[in-house]
């Protein structure tokens, strides 16, 4: 979580209330925006996380799911949805940006992600 800021061009900091597991909680300042709580709802080690923030009147949830390649590689696939009576406010608030920002940071995560394959650490 605090290496979002890295490779994340939208989040300011991130901090885990505790460890990083199915549950935990934290909170997240995105550039320009307020801070906002969520909650690691799935963890599954190595393969996926979940994590949820509640908005005012709807659910923001980003799904992250890692599969191994044949040829030694990942794929990683993210998914972003807004749920509840609010939603539409809400996409229209963040959706955009979210949209625009999805691809860039994968990017910025697989350069991370290689450069502690080759060094031997983990972000």
């Amino acid at each position: 979580m605090a290496t979002w800021p890295t490779w994340n061009t939208d989040t300011e900091w991130a901090r885990l209330d505790g460890p990083f597991v199915e549950g935990s909680s934290g909170q997240l300042k995105p550039k320009g925006g307020p801070r906002v709580r969520f909650v690691i709802e799935r963890l599954v080690r190595d393969r996926e996380f979940v994590d949820v923030s509640r908005l005012l009147g709807a659910r923001l949830t980003f799904g992250h799911v890692v599969d191994a390649l044949a040829d030694g590689g990942s794929r990683v696939d993210v998914t972003v949805t807004i749920e509840g009576p609010f939603a539409w406010l809400w996409t229209k608030i963040v959706g955009r940006g979210i949209s625009e920002s999805v691809e860039p940071d994968l990017r910025g995560l697989a350069a991370v992600a290689e450069a502690d394959a080759r060094t031997g650490t983990r972000a």
